[in-house]
């Protein structure tokens, strides 16, 4: 029996029971502005069924299970001999089931694939982001693997394929496979050509086998993986090659693929991230010898532009939960969201999300373009977006959590969950540094970059004083490229947030626009998010971000 004491109020309702992406105003409009007319009606009943899906109670709940219940690594059956299994809970292959069903491992050959894709993947991020982590790998696969047509040609049905198949056999039996990555080495980290795996030729054309250890390994139960391996003598021809190694052989016998352990990570709790030993480990050569650097780096600009739609997603579910909570709950005599004070950290929060979302959706539309202009704009607008929108996600999470107060520290908000895993984006597909020296490398090496970066600003230039200085300064600071990599991480947010500033300003509400270049491009803002000039509509602001489908 309850104790008469204990009466429960002013608490917010849970928000359970909604359609994820029709309550996102920022994504239906970008949706909206960047597909074919003739495609929304069926893009639009494809992403609210998802957005539905995503804000079930059940799968909110697989979510919550799949990170309570952490895959675990079966290295031996009873008898000693190897396994090399990871064992997910259930919550997990459903999550995955409904993610590849939802064709997030197909975009690349439907009209309008990225950007139906990017929209579906950041809202299916907001429910478990574990599960990102194969989706991303899948899809990305493809740009690597048309390096060999022959290859392509077997395996591209497969990994965008809408079924998914989580049993280990040959990929020839499976109407859809799962793809993951191994790059690292524990003496190298980002510096991939200092790799020491060893590829050996062996008699068959383009095969070889493997020899050499990966620091991280991702989505090991996959049923493929390219890896970087070092092919020739040290001192002589060959160098990074990029191989294609198969989980199953053909035959129905294993690959050699030692699983050493799973990582224990701070968030993304219900994906498995391994080290593998390979040792004497069946390969196929993708691409040229001594070019894989470049024959997997469509795979890897892939991969971190769903590292900036894993923050945009996560930045979205986190204000969306604060403004929820602060429509429902009162304090000092009104409901949070009318005052004043808890309006601007509100209104901050939103301009973040909405950016990072704006962004977001404009590289996947340029990836569906596919123009020798829209290429040269992702070369260095990838770069540049994954650096700052991963970087901005962890204090947009730790401000929406503290919105809720002592509510949002405790683990059944959800709250802390989506804090663990807000860095990840920032580190996994190469950190901060690695970005910012990316940004630099397009800038010395290929001006038609900067170029198709400067069109796309200079759409907005004259429709705010604010962006139109930014611009400016931006030039300046681009005309003295001497000394430059100690001021990397200051040019390539200043890169990022102008782009940002002209998107808002070509296709945002007035009211966010003009608190975005007020803030992010005036100067008008201070050192913590909440401290936008009180003379906008902080109010408009905050609605537009309310979840209300």
């Amino acid at each position: 029996m309850a104790a008469s004491t204990h009466t429960v109020t002013n608490q917010a309702p849970p928000l359970v029971a909604y359609d994820l992406f029709t309550a996102d105003r920022a994504l239906v409009e970008a949706v909206e502005r960047h597909l074919d007319p003739a495609l929304l009606d069926e893009a639009h009943d494809e992403l609210s069924g998802l957005g539905r899906t995503s804000g079930s109670a059940q799968v909110q709940k697989w979510g919550v299970l799949a990170n309570e219940n952490p895959p675990r690594l079966h290295t031996h059956d009873r008898y000693g001999e190897r396994l090399d299994e990871v064992e997910f809970h259930p919550s997990w292959h459903r999550l995955l089931g409904k993610g590849v069903s939802a064709g997030l491992t197909s975009a690349w050959s439907r009209p309008g694939g990225h950007v139906r894709r990017a929209a579906g993947f950041l809202v299916w991020s907001q429910v478990e982001s574990g599960n990102g982590c194969p989706l991303s790998m899948t899809h990305a696969a493809v740009p690597a693997l048309r390096a060999d047509p022959e290859l392509a040609a077997e395996w591209e049905p497969r990994l965008t394929s809408t079924v998914y198949d989580q049993d280990l056999r040959p990929a020839a039996q499976k109407a859809g496979v799962l793809f993951g990555m191994g790059m690292t080495e524990k003496q190298g980290g980002s510096d991939v050509r200092a790799n020491t795996t060893a590829a050996r030729p062996l008699a068959e054309d383009g095969t070889y086998e493997l020899t050499g250890h990966k620091w991280f390994c991702s989505a090991p139960m996959s049923d493929g993986f390219l890896v970087l391996a070092q092919t020739g003598p040290a001192d002589g021809p060959g160098g990074p090659t990029c191989f294609l190694v198969p989980r199953v052989l053909a035959d129905g016998t294993r690959n050699v693929f030692r699983i050493q352990r799973l990582k224990d990570k701070l968030g993304n709790r219900s994906n498995a991230s391994a080290e593998v030993e390979f040792d004497g480990t069946w390969a196929r050569r993708v691409g040229e010898e001594g070019r894989g650097v470049r024959t997997i780096i469509g795979m890897v600009a892939a991969t971190r532009l769903d590292c900036v739609l894993g923050s945009a997603g996560l930045m979205r579910q986190a204000v969306a939960q604060a403004v929820h909570h602060c429509t429902y709950r009162e304090a000092f005599g009104g409901r949070l969201i009318d005052k004043p004070l808890m309006r601007n950290v509100l209104a901050d929060l939103a301009l973040e999300s909405e950016a990072a979302t704006t962004l977001a959706l404009r590289l996947a539309a340029a990836y569906d373009d596919g123009s020798e202009q829209e290429r040269a704009f992702l070369r260095l607008a990838v770069p540049a977006a994954k650096y700052w929108v991963t970087k901005r996600c962890t204090p947009v999470v730790v401000e929406a959590l503290e919105c809720l107060g002592g509510n949002g520290y405790v683990e059944e908000s959800g709250m802390p969950r989506l804090l663990r895993e807000s860095p990840l984006n920032s580190i996994w597909e190469g950190a901060g540094n690695v970005q910012a020296l990316d940004v630099l490398r397009a800038l010395q090496r290929e001006p038609e970059a900067l170029n198709a970066y400067l069109q796309e600003v200079g759409l907005a230039r004259g429709a705010d004083h604010r962006l139109d200085g930014a611009i400016k300064n931006l030039l300046t600071e681009l005309a003295d490229l001497g000394g430059v990599e100690g001021r990397a991480r200051r040019l390539v947010e200043r890169i990022a947030v102008v782009l940002q500033g002209s998107l808002l300003v070509r296709f945002a509400p007035p009211e966010v626009a003009d608190a975005f270049c007020a803030s992010r491009l005036g100067g008008d803002w201070g050192s913590s998010l909440g401290t936008l000039p009180p003379t906008l509509d902080l109010a408009a602001v905050v609605e537009r971000a309310r979840p209300v489908s």
